[in-house]
């Protein structure tokens, strides 16, 4: 299973964790499953000396590698909130973001994410091209948002990632892609802010999961989105208090 005589150094004790938690079957526990992946992963990202994209921490907390990653795809399961809040961080941060066959995409919106719309370059109708143009935006901005019209050929899929690569611009689709890093999806979402027939929608609390095909099993958190300030945030889960005792 592992060749010891390949292996760096940093490594040399991964078998030694195998078999010390060991079930009472012989198999591996799926805790250790997971710490092996964990600590593969976290070796790779080293390795690799790959570059992340800015992006809020409560996200980037379940994304694999702990952000978005340069040169990499990513899944969004058609949710344009989640999208916007996705291209904050790194318009914020300065980098120029594409939106492509997305025409419903509102600005007003954007900007209540924090978007910058001075460094955001919107291309509504791509039509049958819309590959192409994907990887043309892509060759000179940061990120870029596509909702593919039809099912890409694994051959194009194959073509626009080694792009991604070698510009290190990062792509997020909205829906499914062969070759994403991640799907973000998005549940669980609840309304406030209207009363007994009056009131207006003022905040919404999501559950947003991250599926990774490195990660072992999907990260799920509880955010914000928006607050009742409109911006993005973790919700706080209070601790129980303790039981006070009555004196005797």
């Amino acid at each position: 299973m592992f060749e010891y005589e390949e292996m760096a150094p940093s490594t040399a004790t991964l078998p030694a964790l195998a078999v010390s938690a060991l079930s009472a079957e012989g198999q591996p526990t799926r805790a250790t499953v997971e710490e092996l992946q964990a600590r593969i992963r976290q070796m790779q990202a080293t390795k690799l000396d790959t570059r992340l994209v800015p992006t809020h921490p409560a996200i980037g907390a379940l994304l694999p590698g702990g952000g978005l990653k340069q040169g990499s795809a990513y899944s969004v399961d058609q949710s344009a909130a989640l999208v916007m809040a996705l291209l904050a961080g790194p318009s914020a941060a300065g980098s120029w973001c594409g939106v492509v066959g997305i025409p419903e995409f509102g600005l007003e919106a954007a900007a209540g994410f924090g978007i910058d719309l001075e460094r955001l370059v919107l291309v509504p109708h791509p039509g049958d091209q819309w590959l192409a143009v994907a990887a043309a935006v892509a060759d000179v901005l940061g990120v870029v948002v596509i909702r593919p019209p039809k099912r890409a050929s694994d051959a194009s899929v194959s073509r626009l990632s080694a792009r991604l690569r070698q510009r290190g611009a990062t792509l997020i689709v909205l829906g499914p892609w062969p070759q994403s890093e991640a799907m973000l999806s998005l549940s669980e979402s609840s309304w406030s802010g209207i009363g007994a027939g009056h009131g207006h929608l003022a905040a919404r609390q999501v559950t947003v999961t991250v599926t990774s095909r490195l990660a072992g099993r999907p990260r799920s958190t509880r955010l914000w989105l928006p607050d009742p300030q409109l911006a993005l945030r973790a919700v706080r889960t209070e601790a129980p208090r303790p039981l006070l005792r009555a004196a005797v």
